[in-house]
């Protein structure tokens, strides 16, 4: 910023292990956006080492970072972030195309996707024609139709109201219980609580990281 230098992260070292659920809170301003977009591979570091899957991806090529997000990771937005005028069929579909998956199997792959969240009977409508809790179903789905590494959700229920959100989580506790490894962002000390495991971040620096006693369980219907 200018002259001046301004650390997101300082010194900070994680370890994640395959098949854990983990969530990221801290107020704005403790790095918690910039090490997300470090472990999507959005941004690269300026120092240290980035380990994924056993391979070092801190100084990849842009095309190189492009194909391992593609593969490794599933992203979930606040916002959805689905093309408005493309079904959600297409919307899933979409990351198969760059995967390079011929029309056929990306109908099938993102089909099996959309039943996974419970939105078959919804491939077909645009995301006009669905609510936010579908919306945000779509997008689960269309993260996972490249069954990746990671799942990355970012603020995943802040655009829902509380029992879509509840609903959400309810679905991603099943997608943990599948053997799905999922790091979440979140202000809400309720949606943090699905989590496994809690890393607080303050000032770029590691504030605190706990196993999570006392995991909310899913909502009953």
């Amino acid at each position: 910023m200018g002259s001046e230098t301004i650390h997101a992260l300082k010194s900070i070292s994680i370890t994640i292990n395959k098949g854990e659920y983990v969530a990221f809170m801290g107020p704005s301003g403790s790095g918690k956006s910039t090490l997300m977009n470090i472990i999507g591979c959005l941004d690269t570091p300026t120092e240290g080492t980035y380990i994924l899957n056993n391979n070092d991806v801190s100084d990849l090529t842009e095309n190189e970072l492009a194909e391992i997000r593609n593969k490794e990771i599933g992203f979930v937005f606040q916002t959805f972030n689905l093309l408005p005028r493309a079904s959600s069929l297409e919307n899933v579909a979409l990351p198969l195309i760059y995967a390079g998956y011929g029309s056929e199997e990306r109908e099938e792959k993102a089909l099996a996707a959309l039943d996974g969240v419970g939105l078959k009977d919804r491939a077909y409508h645009k995301p006009n024609e669905l609510s936010g809790g579908q919306r945000q179903r779509v997008a689960i789905a269309r993260a996972l139709v490249n069954d990746p590494s990671i799942i990355l959700a970012d603020e995943p229920t802040g655009n829902l109201d509380s029992k879509t959100s509840y609903s959400i989580m309810d679905l991603f506790a099943e997608l943990h219980n599948k053997g799905n490894t999922i790091i979440m962002v979140t202000h809400e000390e309720d949606i943090a609580e699905y989590a496994h495991r809690i890393i607080r971040l303050r000032d770029g620096l590691i504030e605190s990281d706990e196993i999570n006693e006392n995991v909310r369980s899913v909502t009953p219907v």
